[in-house]
């Protein structure tokens, strides 16, 4: 696994499934054109901004740039990298016909294709090294009463509202972002607040 430290920022679910069987890191997806009116989803870009950095890796046709465009106006550009696919026409295997422009996405292009990309937008890459902190993981999620019990769901959306956070993550993309965000520590005391507040 590539180890990249920034937030990378994607346009649908299958980039996403694609990337993640190379990158070890955070991958947000943007929806498509559901960024643009996702005022959630847009605060956890900035905040991920601030905190880490964003590599954007949109496909290269006219839609993947509007995205580039509408992100670009929303986070400062010291804080983006771009990666960007070359130009592959072809057609997507799940698909039955080819993208309006011809065009292969992320989902479409050889791995390799997309480590160059990532080479060429000067990302830092490294193997995956174990941290010596201490990780929130999903069955700390499970032993504070934020997943797999019956009021899961409440005390999950008190949660990510008092931490400005958008209650559509799942529990993966969770433990991903509260490690952004958190430490351990803070975590625990956040959800203390949370019970105790009712």
């Amino acid at each position: 696994m590539i180890k990249i430290d920034r937030a990378v920022i994607v346009e649908g679910r299958y980039d996403k499934i694609k990337l993640s069987s190379v990158i070890d890191g955070i991958i947000i997806e943007t929806d498509g054109f559901g960024i643009f009116n996702d005022k959630e989803k847009q605060r956890l870009i900035r905040r991920l901004a601030e905190a880490k950095g964003l590599l954007i890796l949109t496909d290269s046709d006219s839609a993947g740039f509007k995205i580039r465009s509408f992100i670009r106006g929303i986070v400062p550009n010291e804080q983006i990298k771009h990666a960007y696919i070359p130009d592959i026409f072809g057609k997507e295997k799940r698909k039955a016909e080819p993208s309006k422009e011809g065009k292969l996405g992320v989902e479409g292009v050889n791995i390799q294709v997309i480590i160059d990309a990532l080479e060429k937008a000067g990302v830092l890459c490294e193997e995956t090294e174990k941290t010596e902190r201490r990780e929130i993981t999903k069955l700390d999620l499970f032993e504070d009463g934020l997943s797999g019990k019956p009021d899961s769901d409440a005390l999950r959306k008190k949660l990510l509202k008092a931490l400005d956070l958008p209650e559509r993550l799942t529990s993966n993309a969770l433990v991903q972002i509260l490690n952004t965000f958190l430490t351990f520590e803070e975590y625990k005391t956040a959800i203390e607040e949370v019970k105790s507040n009712g």
